[in-house]
């Protein structure tokens, strides 16, 4: 059954190249939220945009760009993964409202508020105080929802996060984060933040990053399946994903690009310590092609229908991202 789902990854940036584009169209994976921009400018953005249209134009025969579910549906029809974007700061609007427009036209239908730090929009979660969201970031958020832009506040703080979900007057989704009742990480979202992001028709990617995860690289299908499961039973199955998070095969520059940005001169090591300075292993169940078909069968396994697993593995992700990527008119 696993084969005929729709299944959507909520979170990857990994080393895109024509080897791992064979592995994602083998693993069955229908469509992949790929990370575009981490620090980057808007002009340094679109540069991103081009970059990708030279891999669709180099690898068409295994990946296409989705711009709507239509897209995602086609993808599967033909067999082929399907591509969108995301941004996991809002550096790509610098300080101008009028480019969220501009950059979902360019296809960027995702962007979180913050990536670690206090932004223009709103708190990040390894700042000690969390002032929430700001009067710019009040306006992003109302601006996201007219043109059609998931707000994501995945590596945003408490306070900001559940005034976020008040804010928008449209789901928004945490895209790659776990519950802090199985890993306590300064990421990970405390019960309050999932109960109101589901109440409002948000979603939780589950995230596959080791260093969010009970046992770290030792955490078990067996207790991944655990996490999903006393989730749904907290919350029930409806608004549950997986965003796996994952960055196979990115050199030690890139973790540094992604902590550091151009903020800080010293390593960024966040909320862990040295022995957190690199890459950290891969989960032996989750990193090959198996990796998603994996989860699928260990949530059956777990008491999960196969309906119900397929909602997890795809299916909530499609829904949600129907709704909220309609521009109002």
């Amino acid at each position: 059954m696993y084969q005929q789902r729709i299944v959507i990854d909520g979170l990857q940036y990994c080393n895109w190249d024509r080897e791992y584009f064979q592995t994602l169209q083998s693993s069955g994976i229908t469509a992949v939220h790929a990370t575009m921009v981490y620090h980057e400018n808007a002009r340094e953005t679109l540069t991103r945009f081009a970059e990708w249209n030279l891999r669709f134009e180099q690898n068409a025969d295994l990946i296409m760009p989705v711009h709507s579910m239509a897209d995602i549906e086609l993808a599967k029809a033909q067999g082929k993964v399907g591509i969108f974007f995301g941004a996991q700061n809002c550096s790509p609007i610098e300080d101008e409202i009028g480019l969220i427009e501009v950059m979902r036209q360019q296809g960027l239908l995702i962007m979180q508020l913050t990536y670690n730090n206090q932004s223009l929009l709103a708190t990040g979660c390894y700042e000690s105080h969390d002032s929430g969201v700001t009067r710019f970031g009040q306006q992003a958020i109302g601006e996201m929802n007219r043109v059609g832009m998931i707000v994501d506040m995945s590596h945003s703080a408490e306070r900001s996060t559940l005034e976020a979900i008040d804010l928008s007057s449209r789901p928004i989704c945490i895209s790659h984060a776990n519950p802090t009742f199985a890993f306590d990480a300064l990421r990970n979202k405390s019960n309050d933040v999932i109960k109101a992001l589901t109440a409002r028709g948000g979603l939780i990617g589950f995230s596959l990053y080791p260093f969010h995860l009970p046992n770290g690289s030792q955490c078990s299908l067996d207790d991944f399946c655990h996490m999903v499961a006393s989730t749904a039973d907290m919350v029930g199955v409806e608004h549950l994903g997986i965003g796996s998070d994952l960055c196979l095969n990115q050199p030690q520059e890139v973790l540094e690009w992604m902590r550091n940005g151009r903020w800080s001169k010293a390593m960024d090591y966040g909320e862990g310590s040295a022995s957190n300075s690199g890459w950290p292993d891969a989960l032996p169940w989750f990193c090959g092609s198996a990796g998603m078909e994996n989860i699928y069968n260990g949530l059956i396994r777990h008491g999960f229908n196969e309906s119900e697993a397929g909602k997890i593995l795809g299916e909530n992700w499609f829904n949600f991202l129907q709704q909220g990527l309609e521009p109002i008119s």
